[in-house]
């Protein structure tokens, strides 16, 4: 198989190998599949949870469990006021 790189492309790989990162191309090359197999499964399941929640979030609704959007946001900056040690 023959991989046409653009420039900006292959230029990165030359100095990864010039820094003595990867040995070859072909393991660079490699390295960025694996990494991209890595970043494609974890988007399918995280696709896969996402789409649990909004499935079990239409049963609530469909059961009338259903919430004030102020009341969630408001939790919602709390968490993350919380995280980010800020204190009202």
């Amino acid at each position: 198989m023959e991989i046409l790189l653009e420039p900006e492309r292959e230029q990165f790989i030359q100095k990864q190998l010039e820094v003595g990162r990867y040995q070859t191309q072909d393991e660079a090359i490699n390295v960025a599949l694996l990494l991209l197999e890595k970043l494609d499964g974890e988007y399918l399941q995280w696709l896969d949870e996402a789409r649990e929640k909004v499935a079990v979030g239409i049963t609530q609704l469909d059961r009338g469990e259903s919430r004030d959007a102020n009341q969630v946001i408001e939790g919602i900056l709390d968490r993350f006021r919380h995280a980010k040690g800020i204190v009202e």
